[in-house]
This record gives structure tokens, C-alpha cells and sequence, in this order.
């Protein structure tokens, strides 16, 4: 009986606070309340009045920062061993960092997982001091959380000197197949022979981890550009357990860089990669940010992979951040009250050029490669493509060791119709042929910019030659690997710098092993001894004087390539993106912010 009067009471109380309620205005939360609540009391239960602290509102969780970005292909690898391209390097850049960083706004090197160095008397030897608080780091799925990598013991695996050299070893390894494995064939002590197999004895080479925060680096030559070749993406530390295994671990092997196998330990860290889909990296909360490498502002960064024109829609419609656009919206979007305004310039330390099988007739012939060069109006291309800036030389003008644009007043690469006909009839009489004899064919990878920019080229040299240039296609992954074996007469190329000097654009691109030749299948013994007194010089005038005899050769005297554009473009940024712009190919994401 007593509970069904109390229980009475409750309710009358309930009732009458109901009815207050509805007489008055709304009221202001109070910082205190007043609960009526039933007590048990001797035995009895009572109806008391207890007052106490309002429960404090819980804040809203902060809206999680996304950037959104696009790309127009799958990215070939994010293996530090196997990636040679922009997309690829862009991505091990922000998940893993090298000795030294690349500046994006000067180009300069600045000190990153290396502390600091000394440098030997003999200028030979670099001894880097690596930094003993980055540990590596892996996405779980099942928390949905960046987690810590742990050893065998349970004890967290921090980055070490030794990371570094085995992720050297492994380039060097010849079954490993690196394509940068020549570069630090050419520049790094003992290396050359281990990669040909001579010796399987990695002491022989000038990499050596002293201990586990001092890595010891031995070159061949003094040159200005080692330091930027000691920081490059090849050259990062990779997690030897994940790849080889361990007696905790499985070996994951060349699958280690995929979804749920991937260990960083960058900014940023791989949570999913659905190949031809989209790749997504998330912050990673255990990075020590400095004023080099920042800890990100950004939570993640997604790259939905589109076609230029799907991803300019996905823009329009608010579902990307940043977008490319091609040349048949750029009237538009320049006249665009809103979009002329998130115009973002891009103008990258790199090149685009067409380069020339110097063995396969009819351009193996250096006249033919000459008329074809010289048939290219590049103004009328820039104008077409409405972006790039023309280029009538191949080194960039204000890198390290480069001549200066009054030094190549008589390159032979400027628009010349009278000349181009002149050398192609040439060429004609001596062979007996006629224009419709030429069988020509040019390959590009698949793009809507290179597709346009390839018409444009067939048809000038259509109206100034009178050539009928076939045209092919392939998709990246499969054009990379058919230019190497020179079926064809030109093929698509670019150059994007891994360090400033114009070492990277000539020597590491057109000598005797370089990048591109195998693409071009041309060697000049004169060539390469310039560049290679070029790399020991110390004096940039004679430097830049030398650089720019190998270009002759290579431009003018051998038309080895036809040089067409730097990089030049304006990409669109919505205005809640704050963005830094680069010039080095490589954005770093850890510094951009969203509001």
C-alpha cells in the first residue's frame, strides 16, 4: 500500500511539473537540477527532492578532414623498389620518408629521417645520424585504428639505420629487378659489382648501417648531387620482416605493399588499396612532426581513380576537392566567377618530350628524326593544350648545373617547316621513296591530354610534311613495359625530377643504362664522357658549360628526342583546401589543411 501511494505522489509531482511547464517560456538549462526521486528510509520508502550537478553535454566529435583527390590510372607500385613514376613515388613519400626530404616550394634538401651528417675530407662519405623515435606502423582493420608494429618479443619495432640499408640491399639484389638499381650502380661504392652478381658479399658495398641509428653511405665521386640521391624514395627504409618474414612473422613477399600487409611509417598510412578503384591513407598518429615533416592536419586522403572528364564532374557535384581539367573546359572554367578563382598553378620541375627509336627505320635515319622535331609548333601546341610552357631547351633553366636560355639561341629544336621538308626530301631522293613509303607509327599511354596533344603533333606534321603518323594507344602499366622493346617509331615520354641538377635530366635519363635508353636505343661514348666530367666538376659555370655540349648532342646534332613542354597547368582546389604549391612533382600532403 505504501508503494502505491508514493508511486501516487510521483506521478501528482510528474503532473503538476508538466503543467508548470506548459505556462512557461522555455527555459534556460540550469547548471543545477532537481530530480524527485523514491528512498528507501528505515525501511519505508519516501518521496525526497535531491539536487544536483546538470550532466554535462557531451561536444560533438569534430567532422573527420577527407581530401579528395583523383588520378586517371591505377598507380603502378608504391614498392620504394619498383615505383619510377610520379603517382607511385608520391605515395611512398607520405607513407614512408628518406634520409633527407625535398622541399616542395624550393627543391631544397632538408635533413628528414637523418638528423644530421658529417661529411668525410675526400667528399666520398656521408655518416647520417637517424632519428630513434619513428616507430613502424600498420593499419588494423579490426580496430580501425592505426596500430604500432611489434617484434617477436612485444616490443615495438622503431625504424633503424638497418631498415635503411636492407631497403638498399634489396634494390641492389639482382633478382629483386629494381628499375633504380643502376642509378646507385653508377654513384655508390662497390655497388656496380654486387648488382652485376660479381659478388654476393654486401660488405663490398658503401652502404652500412653502424649501428642502429647510424648509417654510413660511401660514394663513387664527390659529386654536388649525392646528398639528393641518398634521400630518394629507393633508398627508404623497408620493413624486412613483412617482406622476407621472421619467427613471428610471414613473409608476404612482393604482396607486402597491398591491403592489410603494408607497414610505414610515414605521416600517413595505407588503410585500403582497391587496385583500379580507389587508395586511401589515414594520419598516423604516431609520427613525430617536425618542422620538415609536420603531423598531418588532414585525417585522410582518398584517390578515386577517373578519367580527367569523370573527375572534373565529380568536382562540379561537390565529391573531390581537387581536379585536373582538360583543354575543352578551359574557356569555362576560366570565365567561371567561382572557379577562376580556385585556379591552384602547378608548375613542376619536369618535361614532356617524344622520344625517337634511333634503330628502326624510317628514324634511325637522323634527318627523319630532325624534320619530325623541327615540324612541331610548339607555341600552336601550348595553345592548344591551353597549358605548359615551351621548350626549347631540356634542361630546366634555374637547376643546378643548367645553362642559361641565351646558351641555346641556336638549339636546333625551334619550328622550321622550310627546314623540316628540306631535310625529310632529303632523306626521300637518297632512298629512292616517296612521303607515302614512310611507315610511322607513335605510341602514348592512354589520356585524354596526351590523346589531344598527340593529334595535334600528327596533324602539323601531316600539313607541314605531308606524314601520315599512325597513332596507338596503351593503358600505363602495359606502355611502360612495350616502349622498352622498341617495336615502334616514337613513343610518349616525361621526365619529372628527383633532384634539381641537371645531372637527373641527362645523364640518369639518356646515358649508356639510363632510364630512357633502352626507349631510344642510342649511346654516345662522347656523351657520356661529358657527363661524366660534368659530375665531378665543382664549379657551376663549367658545370653548366658542359651540361650544355651533352644537350647539343643530344638535341640538335642526334635529334635523340623532340623536346615539347615543362609542366604548366592550373588544377582547381575548392576554397576550404588550404594547398601549397610545388614545384617538384610531389605534393606533401601533411602540410595542407581543411576548414
Amino acid at each position: 500500500m505504501l508503494r502505491n501511494k508514493t508511486l501516487w505522489v510521483v506521478s501528482l509531482i510528474i503532473v503538476a511539473s508538466m503543467v508548470l511547464a506548459a505556462c512557461q517560456p522555455a527555459p534556460v538549462a540550469p547548471e543545477a537540477v532537481v530530480e524527485t526521486v523514491v528512498v528507501e528510509v528505515e525501511g519505508e520508502e519516501q518521496v525526497v527532492v535531491v539536487e544536483g550537478e546538470a550532466p554535462a553535454e557531451e561536444a560533438a566529435p569534430a567532422a573527420e578532414k577527407v581530401l579528395r583527390l583523383s588520378i586517371n590510372q591505377d598507380f603502378p607500385s608504391i614498392d620504394p623498389a619498383y615505383a619510377w613514376d610520379v603517382s607511385g613515388i608520391q605515395i611512398i613519400d607520405e607513407i614512408t620518408v628518406g634520409l633527407t626530404r625535398q622541399n616542395e616550394q624550393t627543391a631544397v634538401n632538408e635533413m628528414a629521417m637523418a638528423t644530421d651528417y658529417t661529411l668525410s675530407e675526400d667528399g666520398l662519405t656521408y655518416t647520417f645520424t637517424i632519428r630513434d623515435d619513428v616507430p613502424w606502423v600498420k593499419y588494423d582493420a579490426v580496430s580501425d585504428q592505426v596500430v604500432e608494429v611489434l617484434d617477436c618479443e612485444g616490443n615495438v619495432r622503431m625504424v633503424t639505420a638497418f631498415d635503411f640499408e636492407y631497403g638498399i640491399k634489396r634494390v641492389l639484389t639482382p633478382a629483386t629487378g629494381a628499375d633504380y638499381a643502376f642509378l646507385l650502380g653508377w654513384v655508390v661504392e662497390g655497388a656496380q659489382a654486387f648488382l652485376d652478381a660479381e659478388t654476393d658479399d654486401f660488405s663490398t658495398v658503401g652502404v652500412k648501417a653502424l649501428d642502429a641509428n647510424t648509417l654510413e653511405v660511401t660514394f663513387i665521386d664527390p659529386a654536388v648531387y649525392n646528398l639528393s640521391i641518398a634521400g630518394l624514395w629507393f633508398n627508404h627504409a623497408v620493413p624486412e620482416w613483412q617482406i622476407e618474414g621472421d619467427d613471428c612473422t610471414e613473409g608476404r613477399g612482393a604482396r607486402w605493399t597491398e591491403t592489410g600487409f603494408n607497414q610505414s611509417y610515414g605521416p600517413f598510412v595505407m588503410k585500403e588499396w582497391i587496385h583500379d578503384s580507389v587508395l586511401t591513407l589515414v594520419k598516423n598518429p604516431f609520427w613525430p612532426g617536425d618542422d620538415v615533416v609536420p603531423s598531418p592536419s588532414i585525417d585522410a586522403i582518398t584517390w578515386t581513380i577517373l578519367p580527367t572528364s569523370s573527375a572534373l564532374a565529380e568536382f562540379e557535384a561537390g565529391n573531390l576537392d581537387v581536379s585536373a581539367f582538360s583543354s575543352s573546359d578551359y574557356d569555362r572554367i576560366m570565365t567561371d566567377p567561382d572557379y577562376s578563382q580556385w585556379l591552384y598553378p602547378t608548375n613542376t620541375l619536369g618535361t614532356e618530350f617524344y622520344s625517337f627509336n634511333t634503330q628502326l627505320a624510317p628514324t634511325d635515319d637522323v634527318r627523319v628524326r630532325k624534320a619530325l622535331s623541327m615540324a612541331i609548333d610548339r607555341e600552336a601546341m601550348v595553345q592548344v593544350m591551353k597549358s605548359g610552357i615551351v621548350a626549347q631547351w631540356f634542361c630546366n633553366p634555374g637547376a643546378s648545373g643548367c645553362p642559361t636560355m641565351a646558351d641555346y639561341a641556336d638549339l636546333g629544336v625551334k619550328y622550321d617547316p622550310e627546314g623540316a621538308k628540306a631535310l625529310l626530301q632529303e632523306y626521300l631522293d637518297e632512298n629512292g621513296q616517296t612521303v607515302e613509303d614512310l611507315d610511322i607509327v607513335m605510341m602514348f599511354n592512354t589520356s585524354e591530354g596526351h590523346k589531344m596533344r598527340a593529334e595535334a603533333i600528327q596533324q602539323m606534321w601531316k600539313d607541314v610534311l605531308g606524314v601520315e603518323v599512325q597513332l596507338v594507344n596503351q593503358e600505363w602499366a602495359v606502355y611502360k613495359v612495350t616502349r622498352k622493346d622498341g617495336a615502334e617509331n616514337i613513343y610518349r615520354s616525361s621526365w619529372v625530377q628527383d633532384y634539381p641538377d641537371a645531372n637527373n635530366f641527362l645523364k640518369e635519363v639518356f646515358a649508356d643504362g639510363g632510364a630512357y635508353s633502352d626507349v631510344v636505343d642510342w649511346t654516345s661514348e662522347e656523351f657520356d664522357a661529358i657527363l661524366a666530367e660534368a659530375a665531378k666538376e665543382a664549379d657551376p659555370a663549367a658545370r653548366a658549360a658542359l651540361y650544355a655540349d651533352a644537350e647539343k648532342i643530344l638535341i640538335e646534332e642526334n635529334a635523340v628526342i623532340a623536346p615539347l613542354a615543362w609542366y604548366s597547368d592550373f588544377v582547381l582546389v575548392r576554397p576550404e583546401v588550404t594547398a601549397f604549391v610545388s614545384l617538384t612533382g610531389y605534393d606533401r600532403y601533411e602540410k595542407w589543411d581543411i576548414e
